[in-house]
């Protein structure tokens, strides 16, 4: 299989995106990055910029043209414009799509269930039957990573600068967590691993560890003194949630409830197992590597 060298990233200036696009360049990837004709968001100078419309097929074929692999890190907020990114992939002759995943398990059947995440099953089974039609050669890698460290110990489950943590359940069940430049390096070692990645998932994560454990590491970084500690219930959390949708509510505190069970729910998946690791040539994070980066927080 050809080398992949030329790779389009949609969704370069969001949360995740400049991350990725570090790494690609770091990693000599020869990138152009897609943006929002009325975006005002900067970029290296190293990497090409594309502006496109997103809800326009002829405007994202043309932007891809001559790429070899397309990288998406759309918010979730947009994902369901990645439908058609996908479809504009392919008539652009693309040979590699990684979609807009980075996060909870979407393969495991529970998680899959959850309202929050149907852009993204929707997206797998697109890219499944556009690469088994092809007679181009557009081929998929789905990238699973649990969600991010940073967002874990800031928003998700605890916040360091305000002291609070919601241990749910306890706190002692194992999930898997990811850093943002190692989701980067993932993408960059899948790209450079074609044939070994190929129309699959990938798992790959920073660490496994509890909530917990970032609570010992948080309280390290700032100090024990002053921290309010809650433990909620995942299942009345979930509960809250599906009365949420019931009523036709969608906004992101419904949502919010369907992320934490997937990453804490009991059979979610939320411990990645059989991790491709090892292909990627990504070791896991020390107990110390991981505390580096939480002090890091802590100081910003």
């Amino acid at each position: 299989m050809a080398a992949i060298r030329k790779v389009a990233l949609a969704g370069g200036s969001g949360r995740l995106g400049p991350a990725i696009l570090d790494q690609l360049l770091q990693h000599n990837f020869d990138v152009t990055v897609l943006t929002r004709q009325e975006s005002t968001a900067t970029f290296p100078a190293a990497a090409k910029v594309q502006r496109v419309d997103y809800s326009s097929k002829e405007s994202l074929v043309s932007a891809l043209q001559g790429q070899d692999a397309v990288v998406s890190a759309i918010a979730n907020s947009a994902l369901d414009k990645q439908l058609l990114l996908i479809d504009a992939a392919v008539e652009a002759g693309v040979r590699r799509f990684l979609p807009s995943e980075f996060g909870s398990d979407t393969t495991n059947p529970k998680a899959a269930s959850l309202p929050v995440f149907r852009h993204k099953v929707m997206a797998q089974k697109a890219l499944a039957e556009r690469a088994a039609a092809s007679t181009s050669g557009f081929t998929y890698t789905t990238v699973i990573t649990g969600p991010l460290l940073g967002w874990a110990v800031t928003q998700a489950f605890m916040s360091i600068k305000e002291k609070n943590a919601r241990l749910y359940d306890g706190g002692d069940r194992v999930f898997s967590t990811s850093t943002m430049t190692t989701i980067g390096k993932a993408i960059c070692s899948v790209l450079a691993h074609p044939a070994e990645t190929e129309n699959r998932v990938v798992k790959v994560h920073g660490t496994a560890t509890t909530l917990n454990k970032l609570l010992a590491a948080a309280q390290k970084a700032v100090g024990e003194d002053g921290w309010t500690v809650t433990k909620p219930s995942v299942d009345e959390l979930l509960g809250s949630s599906w009365a949420g949708v019931k009523q036709g509510k969608f906004d992101w505190p419904t949502l919010f409830g369907f992320v934490v069970t997937a990453c804490q729910g009991e059979g979610y998946g939320g411990r990645l197992e059989n991790t491709d690791n090892k292909l990627l040539g990504i070791p896991e994070m020390t107990d110390a590597e991981v505390q580096a980066v939480i002090d890091q927080i802590a100081k910003h």
